[in-house]
C-alpha cells in the first residue's frame, strides 16, 4: 500500500469511528497491517499526520482528527490590542489572549488548541511560519541607551537592533528593520534603512506603506524594461487591431489624475445606444513572467494616499504609453455594447483596437455641462451630444441595475487636503456627482460583459466576488435596526439584495443613515477575487470581473492576458488551460492579500492624518452622531467622517452599565443612555497623530451654543 493511500484511509477510519477509539493496534488490524513492513509504515504515516496536524493523539495513545481534539491550523489575526483571533469559518473564530499568544506575530501561520472543545478560547501551540518580515519604528536616544518604539504596537517585547552601531540615528530617526529573530519576550532587529526624522515632510506615510510592503521603488529590472518600450505606437504593433481613431473618444477623470484606463464613446442608434468602452491594452507591454509582470504581481495594485501614489506600474508606463493621454494614438481593448431601452445589453463584441482621445475630459467640467453652464458647453461643443447620450444612456442601465437590487450604501468619504509638505490643510467630504455615477454604469457594464464572455468561453479568468451575507451577521444588524425603529425584512438564511436596498431606503433622510448605512456595509462579507464566477452580492450581478483598470490592478491585466490568449488567439492547449486554471486559483489568494494591504494602508493613513488634523483643534466642541458603543466607551463620528472615543471612564456623572442587547450605555443612577444614531455635543481633548487616536468627552453647555463643525 502506498504512503498516500495509507494515510487517506486512516483519516477515513478515525473521522467515521467513535471519538478516541482507534489507537495503534485497532488500526493495524482494521487496515490489514499484519507485516514488520506494514506496521512500520503505519507507524511513519501517523507520525507524519501528527505532524501534520491532521490527526492529534491523547495521553492514552488514542488517535483523533485534529479538529476533534480542538487543534486548528491557520493564518492569525491580531488586533492593536494585542488579542489575536483564528478565524475558523465565515461565522466562527478562536480568541487568543495576549498572554496565549506565545510570540505569534499578526498574519503568522500557527496551530492554535482551544482550552475546551465547546469554548472559543485557544492558545498557539506552535508557529509554523513566519509571515511578517519587515516592521517600521523609532529610535529615542537616551543617556542610558537607544531605545526603539515600534509603529505596530502589536510586536511586543524587548527590542535589540543587532547592527546599530553601523547607523547614526537621533531621537525621532525612523527606520525600517528586517525581523531576525523572536524569542520569549525579545525581538531581534536589524536595520534595512533610515527613513529619517518622524516630522520630516512624508516620512509618516512611508513609514505606513512600508509597513504594509507597499514599496515605493520599483525593481531594477522592472524600469529597465520599462525604460525600452517605445512611448508611440508603432505601425507593426496596429495588425490585427480595430481603428477607432475616426471616434469622437473622451476620458473622464479626476482633476489630478495622471493615467487613463478608460475611455468612452457613444452613439445614438434609433431608440438604442452604442457604447464603446476602450481600456488600455496593458497587457501588450507587460508580458507573462517579464520583470515588469513580477513586479506587478508582487504590488497587485496600486495604492493611493493622501499626498501620493504608489503605482502597480513604472510611471513611465501607467502615465505613458499605457495612459491613454489626449491626441495621441494607443493600443487598447475595446468592449463594444448595444444598449436596449430596459438598460439590457442586447449585443456585443470584445475586440482589440487603438485610439486616438478626443479630449482629456474631468468630472468637474462634465457635471458642469450637464448642469448647462454655457461656458463649459461652449469649450467643448465640438464634441456635439456626446455627454447628453452618456447621461441618458448610464440612467437606463442605472434603472435597470436598481432593479435587479444593486445596493448602494452612498457612504460619506473624506476628502483630505494636503499642503506640499503633506500637512492637513483640511477635510471635506468627497463630492459624488453624475459625470462619476455615469462612469461607474459604464465601467460596470463593461465588467458584465466581459465575465459572461469569460464564463460562456470558458476561459480560466480572475473574477470578482462578493459572496451572500451571514445570517448571523444579518440578525445582528435586524436587531440593531430594530432598536433605531425599523424592522429588517426578509430572509435573513437567503437575504436578497433588493430586500437590503429597502431596508436602507427606510433610513435614507434620518440623521442616523450614515450609522446604519455603515453597520449594514459591515455586515456584508469581504469582496476578493477568485477563479470561480460566484456573482457579486452587493451589485446583485451572477457575473463580475474587474476588466477596466489594467493600470491600477493586476486582476485586470490577468482578465486582458486571458482574453488574448483564449478568445483573441484561440488557444485550445489543455495542458495551458489546466495550468492557467491553477494559476488562477494562486493568483485570486495573492491578488485578494495585496488588495487588503493597500487597503489597510490607505485606512492607516487617513486615520492618522485625521488625528494631525485635530491636534490643533483640543478644546473645541462639536456636533457628532454615536457610531458604535461597546463595555468601554462608544464612537462618535463627526460630519467630516472624523471619528473618536468618548470612553466610559469619561462620564463622570453616572455609572454606566453597557447594555450589550441594546446597544447602549445605562446611567444606573439618572438613566442617561447613549445609543447607536445619538445625536451628541462632544469636546475635543485629545489626539495623537502617532497613536492614530481620537479623544473626546461629552460636553453640556448651558447655554446650548452651536459651534460650526470643522
Amino acid at each position: 500500500m502506498e504512503m498516500m493511500e495509507l494515510k487517506n484511509k486512516i483519516i477515513t477510519k478515525i473521522e467515521n469511528g467513535k471519538l478516541a477509539y482507534y489507537d495503534m493496534e485497532k488500526l493495524a488490524k482494521e487496515l490489514d497491517c499484519t507485516s514488520t513492513s506494514d506496521f512500520v509504515l503505519l507507524n511513519k504515516a501517523l507520525n507524519e499526520l501528527e505532524d501534520d496536524y491532521v490527526i492529534a493523539r491523547n495521553p492514552k495513545n488514542f488517535f483523533m482528527t485534529a479538529i476533534q481534539a480542538g487543534i486548528y491550523v491557520g493564518k492569525i489575526s491580531i488586533n492593536r490590542k494585542g488579542f489575536g483571533f483564528l478565524d475558523l469559518d465565515q461565522d466562527n473564530s478562536i480568541h487568543i489572549s495576549l498572554e496565549d499568544l506565545r510570540g505569534a506575530m499578526d498574519k503568522d501561520e500557527v496551530v492554535v488548541k482551544l482550552f475546551k472543545l465547546d469554548s472559543n478560547e485557544g492558545e498557539v501551540v506552535k508557529i509554523l511560519k513566519r509571515n511578517t518580515e519587515i516592521c517600521i519604528g523609532t529610535f529615542i536616544v537616551r543617556k542610558t541607551g537607544t531605545i526603539v518604539e515600534l509603529d505596530d504596537e502589536r510586536l511586543k517585547g524587548r527590542i535589540v537592533v543587532k547592527n546599530l552601531s553601523k547607523f547614526k540615528v537621533v531621537t525621532g530617526t525612523k527606520a525600517q528593520f528586517k525581523i531576525l529573530k523572536i524569542f520569549k519576550n525579545t525581538i531581534e532587529l536589524e536595520i534595512l534603512q533610515l527613513l529619517g526624522h518622524k516630522d520630516d515632510p512624508g516620512v509618516d506615510v512611508l513609514s505606513i506603506l512600508l509597513q504594509h510592503d507597499i514599496q515605493p521603488e520599483f525593481d531594477v529590472e522592472a524600469i529597465k524594461q520599462a525604460e525600452s518600450i517605445s512611448q508611440e505606437v508603432l505601425p507593426e504593433q496596429k495588425i490585427g487591431r480595430r481603428d477607432c481613431t475616426n471616434m469622437i473618444v473622451v476620458t473622464i477623470d479626476g482633476d489630478d489624475s495622471k493615467d487613463f484606463d478608460d475611455a468612452i464613446s457613444i452613439t445614438k442608434e434609433e431608440d438604442k445606444y452604442r457604447l464603446w468602452v476602450h481600456i488600455a491594452d496593458v497587457s501588450y507591454y507587460v508580458t507573462e513572467n517579464s520583470p515588469l509582470d513580477v513586479e506587478a504581481e508582487n504590488r497587485g495594485t496600486s495604492t493611493y494616499v493622501t499626498d501620493r501614489v504608489v503605482p502597480m506600474l513604472p510611471r513611465i508606463l501607467s502615465n505613458g504609453i499605457c495612459s491613454l493621454n489626449p491626441k495621441v494614438e494607443r493600443l487598447t481593448l475595446t468592449c463594444e455594447m448595444l444598449i436596449d431601452e430596459s438598460g439590457e445589453v442586447s449585443s456585443y463584441e470584445i475586440y482589440p483596437s487603438f485610439i486616438r482621445s478626443t479630449e482629456r475630459m474631468t468630472y468637474n467640467n462634465v457635471n458642469k455641462i450637464l448642469d448647462n453652464d454655457p461656458v463649459v458647453m461652449r469649450k467643448y461643443e465640438h464634441l456635439g451630444d456626446l455627454f447628453e447620450n452618456m447621461k441618458v444612456c448610464a440612467s437606463r442601465i442605472r434603472k435597470n441595475r436598481e432593479k435587479q437590487g444593486a445596493i448602494d450604501f452612498d457612504k460619506e468619504e473624506a476628502k483630505i487636503i494636503v499642503d506640499k509638505n503633506g500637512k492637513v490643510k483640511d477635510i471635506q467630504l468627497r463630492e459624488r456627482g453624475e459625470s462619476e455615477r455615469i462612469i461607474e454604469d459604464f465601467m460596470i457594464c463593461a465588467n458584465v460583459t466581459v465575465a459572461k464572455h469569460m464564463k460562456w468561453l470558458e476561459i480560466p479568468s480572475l473574477y470578482r466576488v462578493h459572496e451572500q451575507p451571514l445570517a448571523k451577521k444579518l440578525r445582528e444588524f435586524a436587531k440593531v435596526a430594530l432598536i433605531m425603529g425599523h424592522k429588517f425584512k426578509g430572509n435573513m438564511e437567503d437575504i436578497r439584495p433588493l430586500e437590503i436596498q429597502k431596508a436602507l431606503n427606510e433610513f435614507k433622510d434620518e440623521p442616523e443613515y450614515p450609522v446604519i448605512s455603515t453597520l449594514m456595509l459591515r455586515s456584508m462579507q469581504k469582496a476578493k477575487y477568485d477563479s470561480k464566477c460566484l456573482g457579486h452580492f452587493g451589485l446583485a450581478l451572477d457575473e463580475y470581473l474587474h476588466f477596466t483598470s489594467p493600470i491600477r490592478r493586476y486582476p485586470d491585466l490577468i482578465v486582458h492576458r486571458m482574453l488574448r490568449k483564449y478568445s483573441f488567439n484561440q488557444c485550445l492547449d489543455v495542458n495551458e488551460i489546466n495550468n492557467d486554471e491553477l494559476k488562477m486559483e494562486k493568483l485570486g489568494l495573492e491578488t485578494s492579500e495585496r488588495e487588503r494591504a493597500s487597503i489597510e494602508a490607505e485606512r492607516d493613513v487617513e486615520d492618522m492624518k485625521k488625528a494631525e488634523f485635530m491636534q490643533n483643534k483640543i478644546g473645541l466642541t462639536f456636533d457628532a452622531v454615536i457610531s458604535s458603543v461597546t463595555k468601554f466607551g462608544f464612537f462618535v463620528e463627526l460630519p467630516n467622517t472624523v471619528e473618536g472615543l468618548v470612553h466610559v471612564q469619561s462620564l463622570s456623572d453616572d455609572y454606566y452599565r453597557y447594555d450589550e442587547s441594546g446597544y447602549q450605555l445605562i446611567g444606573e443612577r439618572t438613566g442617561t443612555t447613549y445609543k447607536l444614531g445619538q445625536e451628541v455635543r462632544v469636546k475635543l481633548i485629545d489626539a495623537s497623530k502617532e497613536k492614530q487616536t481620537i479623544d473626546f468627552i461629552i460636553y453640556k453647555d448651558k447655554k446650548k451654543k452651536k459651534q460650526r463643525w470643522i
